[in-house]
């Protein structure tokens, strides 16, 4: 009797039912001895259907331990136990052993108060998910202890296309669609979705079409076979700030294709040795008519993608390339009718040493060593000239009555360079912003190239201000026999070779004076016939560079590439002297300072009349050694 008595009192306790939640409410409600926070809110939660000891299994007696043990992650596994085998796998797991912030509720919310993740509610809904993820990976404590790579990726996302969209209230890509929900997994694992090799696979469920087409070029193909150098989808597009193609930030963006996506690769000398790729392609590019009017930010010009395609890129001996020798005439003639047919296309990716003829090569040897040459003879010139004229300044006062003055420059001469004034400085400014568009100096006639492509229209039109300037120069020779006769002392002379000797012992200081050159000096000649030459050939080019489809109709690729170069390297040799000869003469000469103003009134300065008259006289012929010390015979 008293054994049985025993038993019975022993299974009494076996029989005793877990606390209930109203008895655990009883003190960790919000009013309650020892509130627990969110606790009240348990029963509407997901869990609120479950008991408090369901999870708290270590709670048997009400009141109960002063602490309990944590929820073990192996509890949350009994209901969801695929959920939890794939958290044991990603890389917060594993950071967890070393005191990872990451955990079921970091992520859904306070396990007393969670929602469903399909609830609008829920902190893992794909409303909130970014920021949810920002807890930690927007914490720069936790970033730096836990040496995460990326800087910033949630507001790197919120910045992107798809970040913008779902801030927008409209669904688009969220964090747990490219890393995974709870199998996260770091870039280099085989089996994480960021893998290089799995990328494609997992923008495919957006971009399913475009997704196949990579698949299939030249680029997934390399990848899929495990080349490491080949680039997926986020080395173009980006991996969290990802930009639609319309935005000038965007890697993909027209302008920024050549230099920061497809020039990472087709630039780079390694991977060119690597992998036989001509390393000259985006460099000859962009300097190229297309490479040159996409940097000035013409963005309707042709570009990498324009020609090669956007994702099904393929090989050029590819039948299904773009650039096939099937398929190039109709790339081409997308902007330019009758490629291949009314004209011939020529190689493409061309630079100066790899021309077909190497003619561009040699214009550009010639042009270096032209503009080294003589622009050296400017200045050296020049320089002597002011030493010497600073050496014996102030010059004698003149005793003498100054002679008659005498008109140097007609009207209508003075209009035709009035012309030349205005349009060739246009001219010269207008240009190097095309050949060096990211030059500080060339953004303001630059921004507004994308809509207005302002800096081409100004350039014409100050192209066809000096055209018409030449023309009635041109013209008013023909027709005007003074004009011929009094321009005819400007054709150069042997007498020009004895006056620069001379003039080359007097800066020596081998002779006491200049000697006298006539009517025009050997210094304004040179000017006349230099510019004279220069603007026809800047003409010539610039016409077949402007009206291009009808230069290749009927001239080849690579004469418009050598016209090119020639009008460039013309335009540097003209600046230039333009710099250093003639503003010497017409500004910094100490006998003109401040200003010859002959261009607007069309007589020479006092001094110059002098020497006209010193000139002039008989003495001329024998060196005009009489003429005081310090005096110029030029006219400009």
């Amino acid at each position: 009797m008293a054994v049985l008595l025993w038993v019975l009192l022993a299974t009494a306790g076996l029989g005793r039912a877990a606390p209930s939640n109203d008895e655990c409410l009883e003190c960790h409600a919000a009013d309650g001895p020892s509130p627990l926070e969110h606790v009240d809110a348990f029963a509407d939660s997901a869990h609120g259907v479950f008991g408090c000891t369901d999870c708290h299994t270590d709670a048997t007696e009400v009141p109960h331990a002063e602490e309990l043990k944590p929820v073990a992650l192996d509890t949350c596994g009994e209901c969801h136990a695929e959920a939890v085998a794939a958290f044991r796998q990603s890389i917060h797991a594993k950071l967890r052993e070393g005191d990872s912030p990451a955990a079921c509720a970091d992520c859904h919310g306070d396990i007393h108060a969670m929602i469903a993740h399909g609830q609008p509610e829920s902190g893992a809904h794909w409303t909130h998910l970014a920021d949810t993820c920002a807890r930690c990976h927007a914490n720069q404590e936790i970033v730096e202890k836990f040496r995460i790579p990326v800087v910033q990726p949630v507001e790197a996302y919120r910045e992107g296309v798809h970040g913008r969209t779902v801030a927008a209230g409209k669904r688009a890509a969220v964090c747990s669609d490219c890393h995974g929900a709870h199998e996260i997994l770091p870039s280099t694992d085989p089996r994480s979705k960021i893998w290089r090799g799995s990328v494609a696979d997992t923008c495919a469920p957006c971009h399913a079409e475009v997704a196949q087409e990579y698949k299939e070029s030249v680029h997934g193909v390399a990848v899929a076979r495990g080349v490491r150098d080949a680039p997926t989808c986020t080395d173009c597009h980006g991996e969290h700030r990802i930009l639609a193609p319309s935005q000038a930030d965007s890697p993909v963006f027209a302008r920024n294709l050549p230099s920061q996506t497809c020039g990472r690769c087709h630039a780079d000398t390694r991977l060119s040795a690597k992998y036989g790729l001509s390393v000259d392609s985006v460099a000859a590019f962009q300097d190229s008519f297309h490479g040159l009017a996409l940097r000035a930010g013409q963005v309707d010009v042709a570009n990498c993608a324009s020609c090669h395609g956007v994702h099904g890129i393929f090989h050029s001996s590819d039948p299904r390339s773009s650039v096939s020798e099937a398929n190039v005439a109709g790339t081409c003639g997308k902007c330019h009718p009758g490629a291949g047919t009314s004209f011939e296309i020529g190689k493409v990716h061309v630079s100066a040493t790899s021309s077909p003829t190497r003619i561009e090569y040699w214009v550009r040897i010639v042009y270096l060593w032209l503009i080294v040459g003589v622009v050296g003879f400017m200045v050296l010139h020049n320089a002597v000239d002011l030493i010497t004229k600073a050496r014996h300044w102030p010059p004698p006062a003149e005793t003498s009555p100054p002679p008659p003055p005498k008109v140097r420059m007609s009207r209508s001469l003075r209009w035709q360079h009035g012309l030349v004034m205005l349009s060739f400085p246009v001219l010269v400014y207008t240009g190097f912003a095309l050949t060096y568009p990211e030059a500080w100096w060339a953004s303001p006639m630059l921004r507004w190239e994308a809509n207005l492509g302002l800096r081409g229209l100004v350039h014409r039109v100050a192209a066809v201000v000096l055209v018409v300037a030449l023309l009635w120069h041109a013209i008013q020779l023909l027709i005007d026999a003074s004009l011929r006769h009094r321009l005819a002392g400007l054709w150069p002379g042997l007498k020009d070779v004895r006056v620069f000797w001379g003039r080359c012992l007097y800066y020596a200081g081998r002779r006491r004076h200049p000697p006298a050159s006539g009517a025009f000096s050997y210094i304004e000649k040179l000017e006349y016939w230099a510019f004279v030459w220069g603007m026809v050939i800047m003409t010539v080019t610039g016409a077949l560079l402007w009206f291009s489809d009808a230069s290749l109709r009927y001239l080849p690729k690579w004469f418009t590439d050598v016209a090119t170069a020639i009008h460039f390297y013309e335009a540097v040799l003209a600046a230039l002297a333009i710099l250093v000869w003639h503003l010497y003469w017409v500004i910094f000469d100490p006998e003109v300072y401040p200003m010859d103003w002959s261009w607007w009134t069309g007589r020479a300065p006092e001094s110059r009349e002098r020497e006209r008259a010193a000139e002039d006289s008989p003495a001329e012929g024998g060196g005009a050694d009489e003429r005081p010390p310090g005096r110029d015979d030029s006219t400009r």
